[in-house]
């Protein structure tokens, strides 16, 4: 494969169905890239001592769709080397263990491409429009993001 047939490529996709981390992975694998880093961001079953039932997430979708391809572009300025960037975060209801979020990126070596990943997926929960509410035994809450640069400004 020539290089040229293998040019950036960054891949957003907001759904409700079931994330796939191999297929999120196998987005951004390049024969000219010796490095892919993933993060993925799962429900866990407790937040500040209750029992978490599930998460469900909520987006404004053509905005959050916007704002990622966005956090891309600053990620190819901040780290140039970055061949390929997937972000697939979920919408609706994620169960216990289920991943809300996967990100991967590629790049020659892997100091840009996990330095980048952290960067994703930073600047996804302070910027990007998605919204969680935990679902608890008896009782329920939105959360903001601690990251979230509007819920602070307003503090």
């Amino acid at each position: 494969m020539e290089e040229s047939e293998d040019v950036p490529k960054d891949f957003v996709k907001l759904k409700s169905e079931k994330l796939s981390v191999d297929e999120v992975s196998e987005l951004v694998v390049s024969p000219y890239c010796g490095a892919v880093s993933l993060f993925i961001g799962t429900t866990r079953n407790n937040f500040e001592g209750k029992k978490v039932i599930h998460l469900e997430y909520e987006a404004y979708t053509s905005m959050a769709e916007t704002e990622i391809k966005k956090i891309c572009r600053n990620v190819r300025q901040k780290w140039p080397s970055v061949k390929h960037i997937a972000v697939h975060h979920r919408l609706g209801v994620v169960p216990i263990t289920e991943a809300s979020v996967i990100i991967a990126v590629s790049s020659p070596h892997r100091a840009e491409s996990l330095e980048a990943v952290m960067y994703c997926i930073n600047t996804l929960k302070a910027s990007v429009p998605i919204w969680k509410k935990e679902i608890y035994e008896e009782e329920y809450s939105w959360k903001e993001n601690k990251e979230c640069f509007w819920a602070n400004s307003e503090k």
